[in-house]
């Protein structure tokens, strides 16, 4: 499912960033912040996608 593949790359790209911001590199957790708001849209790309097979979309 590539709404899935997409989804799972942006968790992997924020990684580093989080470790960043967790460390206090404010610039890292502004990433993290804006990587995370592209977390959620995947996410609710996924479950559209996961609606629409099921046929309930």
């Amino acid at each position: 499912m590539e709404a899935y593949d997409k989804l799972v790359k942006l968790v992997e790209e924020a990684s580093d960033d989080v470790n960043k911001a967790d460390g206090g590199n404010k610039a890292a957790g502004t990433r993290v912040r804006k990587a995370m708001q592209d977390i959620k849209r995947a996410s609710q790309d996924v479950r559209v996608s996961v609606l629409e097979a099921r046929g309930d979309g």
